[in-house]
């Protein structure tokens, strides 16, 4: 089983500026191996003599002497993240490879394990071409190291990825299930099989900071371009985004492992999120509440500790359907929370409802 663990490096100002250089070199050689496999299908497109084949990142060695100081395993899977990406292209999932952004890409590189060119000695992860680098390990584990990425933050802080192959976990199987309503008055309304239902509150994370994040975007806004004052004034904005994403992440780290280890069987309800943020009035509260983020963690620990999650369908009436007599009422509007079944008048919480008729999928 392959899992990984992510740790905050300390490299010392050389070792930055080689991590620095590196992603620098990782994506100079993405554009330009893009920019050729480009090249490449337009030929081909025009009928231009015999199709070239695509370049490799050694090939660019020559004309680009710079990349002999970057790690070559880096550049190496450089290409292969570029060729998954064209994969995925012609296999309809997903889009055409973008070129990469020194200021919107994410600023990272991977590099693998080759006979001990990573490991980990004295509080400290041994890296190819940089040596020992500070780091700290919150947390052992024990496996073969298989890879590592280095990533830096907008905030120049630095974090290390380690991928460990390693022997499957003996999970606890759990006798609970649950139900799991998502929405924006409340995070998620949860509903087990005893029926007992909690409401996890909305933290509205963002709603919470955005007056310090207006602030600082109206200061970056009246810098000047190039000026140290609009660097120093783009970090503090940057550092009011990053808190924000660490927050939400401690919340719905907290809270999906709290799900899967109390519960076996998991049944959540899937949100369209691209399609409701169309709605302008509600887009902001839906990023921020981060719908799919809880999703994918649920599935992947619910992977790692032998739970079962069941998706529902995004068009199942979990709202509509009366729990009670099964019967499935008019459409109702979204400032409607309670309600009345004119089947068989009972009464219900509309999020609490919803979570029951989610919890029966299980069976």
């Amino acid at each position: 089983m392959l899992k990984g663990y992510k740790y905050r490096l300390h490299p010392t100002p050389a070792q930055a500026e080689f991590l620095i250089k590196t992603i620098g070199c990782v994506r100079f050689i993405y554009n330009k191996l893009l920019e050729d496999r480009i090249a490449i299908r337009e030929e081909a497109k025009a009928g231009n003599g015999a199709r070239r084949k695509p370049p490799t990142p050694a090939s660019y060695k020559p004309l680009f002497p710079f990349l002999a100081e970057a790690d070559s395993l880096a550049l190496a899977n450089a290409k292969l993240n570029l060729d998954t990406a064209f994969a995925k292209f012609f296999a309809g999932t997903g889009g055409f490879p973008a070129f990469k952004s020194r200021r919107r890409s994410r600023a990272s590189y991977t590099t693998n394990n080759q006979h001990g060119t990573i490991r980990i000695e004295n509080g400290k992860v041994k890296l190819p071409k940089i040596g020992f680098v500070k780091f700290e390990q919150h947390r052992p584990f024990e496996g073969i190291i298989k890879s590592a990425t280095v990533s830096m933050t907008r905030t120049g802080k630095f974090f290390i990825s380690i991928l460990v192959n390693q022997d499957e976990e003996k999970w606890i199987p759990a006798k609970n299930k649950v139900g799991i309503d998502l929405g924006l008055e409340h995070f998620a309304v949860m509903t087990n099989d005893a029926m007992v239902s909690e409401k996890i509150d909305n933290p509205r994370l963002l709603r919470k900071s955005e007056a310090k994040v207006k602030k600082a975007q109206r200061a970056l806004s009246r810098k000047m371009a190039g000026s140290r004052n609009r660097e120093k004034a783009r970090l503090i904005l940057a550092k009011r985004h990053e808190k924000i994403a660490n927050q939400r992440k401690d919340f719905l780290h907290k809270l999906s492992r709290r799900i899967v280890d109390e519960n076996q069987v998991i049944v959540v309800e899937t949100l369209k999120s691209k399609d409701m943020m169309q709605n302008h009035k509600v887009a902001k509260s839906i990023a921020d509440v981060s719908w799919y983020e809880f999703v994918r963690q649920l599935e992947y620990k619910s992977n790692f500790y032998g739970r079962t999650l069941i998706k529902a369908d995004p068009w199942f009436a979990s709202t509509q359907i009366c729990s009670s007599c099964g019967v499935k009422g008019e459409k109702k509007a979204m400032d409607v929370r309670e309600w009345t079944c004119t089947h068989c008048d009972a009464y219900h919480d509309r999020d609490i409802n919803a979570s029951i008729n989610l919890l029966m999928l299980a069976d």
